[in-house]
């Protein structure tokens, strides 16, 4: 199995060099409109085709899979960050702090987070540039999906707080920040970068979802979400398989992360 593994982190690997790279591979730019050839079928000019306002759809895919697979990260850092900050902090300091902390944490997952994603998004003005759309949506990830990292940072921080280790560092006088530094922050490192990766495949479903509601990222920048809008229409699916890469591509990149994670915790 350690050869899957090896698979998906190659897979993973070559999807992510090719998108940063969609400057040099694409043969247009994602805005660029041939007007004398909307809705074309693959050709040497065009590999997947052009869609109904004429951009280049392999362009428009390496360009989307780049918005993607740097959005998604940068929102998993920042969830879970505040899940350390909002989590680790309460269950290291414990008492009143930890109870409110799984108070609130607990307040959070109790309501369905994609929806209320959703609603947040939709109250905000819809003809933003593309830019800001990218900043709004990485921010709503990142800010509404911490809770269950948090429910998790905060048990294990009880418990570390709890150890003999920390509890012997205490009887020799270490307090505060230094005992947090320390001793207590090394240990749950690895909880943290299992969170991270464990948030990336979440987060690039809930970008596509956001996206298909046409909610994500603003035209004209491409993102998988946006390229999954097309799909809406069953009648693309006769005769043009080739519209539906951006949906093969998506279903790939989450299979890779999740096989990653599946190994890590056999492996655990």
């Amino acid at each position: 199995m350690r050869y899957l593994r090896i698979f998906a982190i190659a897979l993973l690997a070559m999807i992510t060099i090719t998108s940063l790279g969609a400057g040099f591979v694409a043969p247009a730019n994602y805005a660029t409109q041939f007007r004398e050839a909307p809705n074309a079928a693959p050709s040497s000019a065009h590999w997947l085709g052009t869609d109904q306002l004429g951009r280049d759809r392999f362009a428009r895919i390496l360009y989307g899979t780049r918005v993607s697979l740097l959005l998604a990260p940068a929102a998993a850092l920042l969830s879970t960050l505040l899940a350390a900050l909002i989590g680790g902090v309460a269950g290291f300091v414990g008492g009143a702090w930890q109870h409110m902390a799984t108070v609130l944490i607990d307040l959070v997952l109790s309501l369905p987070w994609l929806f209320l994603l959703i609603t947040v998004r939709a109250l905000l003005p819809l003809n933003v540039s593309p830019l800001t759309s990218v900043i709004v949506t990485f921010l709503l990830l990142g800010m509404l999906g911490w809770a269950a990292s948090a429910r998790v940072m905060c048990a294990s921080a009880a418990v570390v707080r709890n150890s003999d280790f920390v509890l012997q560092a205490r009887a020799t006088g270490i307090r505060g920040c230094r005992l947090a530094i320390v001793h207590v922050l090394p240990n749950l490192k690895p909880l943290l970068f299992a969170q991270f990766w464990i948030s990336v495949p979440i987060f690039i479903l809930a970008e596509a979802n956001l996206g298909i509601l046409g909610l994500g990222v603003a035209e004209p920048l491409p993102s998988w979400g946006s390229l999954l809008r097309e799909l809406e229409d069953l009648a693309i699916y006769s005769g043009a398989l080739w519209k539906v890469v951006p949906l093969v591509l998506l279903i790939v990149v989450v299979s890779s992360f999740e096989l990653l994670l599946s190994r890590n915790e056999v492996g655990a």
